[in-house]
């Protein structure tokens, strides 16, 4: 008697082979962007730890030396070493600008879903309040808040936080607004308020699930604008207090030296702007496979 045998590829090889396939439908964009941000992530996370010097150590080399083997990037005028200022300047910009976002989209949303679906003097209250601020030049509405709180205060990151969150929540709010809007005619809000569901319940079990592919791209957008705004918040030297190595800190104080010294300025600046880049290109590439378009005010 014969045997037959059936060959089968095996399960796991199957699996692997539709993954790939899933990820080469998706948007460039949407992979060099999360490729970048995982290095940035990476960075942030285990930077401390192969750093070659700690950021704020005077003397490991000369003022102003050029790039060398000991100091990857050269040195600022203090003789510190900018490749470690770099990589250390990470964490915290990471830590400031996903922070500052997830606040905002976190209650400006809940506030923009919350208005469109009450609706009222409510809606027209809060819809004039995020008017207003949303008419503020964002540095502007920056500054006037810091100021607000006291030059005494500045330098926390707690505060560029909150400060950063203040300015982006009313455009969040405005867009979760819209969304709540069309989403409040639906079957299953109706059903809902039929069975006598209070306005937290239906926001929070019937809207939210439905508007987080609107909230998730706005996260992207924000979090590309907050990296720009912290950096300039601490190029105005209204950001975090030397010696931190914050990026946009660190080109204000490495301005003057811009002829005699480029480097100085271009390693915080370029690793800046490669940050909003990549953030802004994973944003681009989220909203395209969400079917969503992405709006930047």
């Amino acid at each position: 008697m014969t045997d037959f045998v059936i060959a089968r590829k095996p399960f796991a090889l199957t699996g692997l082979s539709k993954s790939l396939g899933r990820v080469r439908h998706l948007p460039w964009t949407l992979l060099l962007g999360s490729v970048l941000l995982a290095i940035y992530v990476l960075v942030a996370i285990t930077g401390p730890l192969w750093a070659p010097y700690p950021y704020d150590r005077v003397g490991t080399g000369k003022p102003f030396a050029a790039p060398n083997p000991k100091n990857l990037l050269g040195t600022d005028q203090m003789g510190r070493d900018l490749f470690s200022r770099v990589v250390h300047g990470a964490r915290h910009e990471l830590f400031m600008a996903l922070t500052s976002t997830a606040i905002a989209v976190i209650v400006g949303g809940f506030l923009g879903l919350l208005s469109g679906f009450i609706g009222g003097w409510f809606d027209e209250v809060m819809m004039r309040l995020f008017e207003v601020l949303i008419s503020i030049p964002v540095l502007v509405f920056a500054l006037l808040v810091i100021m607000a709180v006291g030059l005494e205060a500045s330098g926390s990151e707690l505060l560029l936080i909150g400060v950063v969150a203040l300015v982006y929540l009313p455009r969040t709010g405005r867009m979760a607004r819209s969304v709540a809007i069309d989403l409040v005619t639906r079957d299953y809000v109706m059903v809902a308020r039929a069975r006598g569901e209070s306005a937290w319940s239906i926001v929070w079990r019937e809207l939210l699930p439905n508007a987080t592919g609107v909230l998730l791209v706005e996260f992207g957008v924000r979090a590309g604008y907050a990296p720009i705004l912290i950096g300039s918040l601490g190029f105005l030297g209204l950001g975090v207090r030397p010696p931190t190595p914050e990026w946009g800190l660190m080109i204000s104080e490495n301005r003057a030296n811009l002829v005699a010294a480029p480097y100085t300025v271009l390693a915080p600046a370029l690793a800046l702007s490669g940050l909003v880049i990549s953030l802004n290109m994973f944003t681009d590439g989220l909203a395209r496979v969400l079917g969503r378009q992405v709006k930047r005010v």
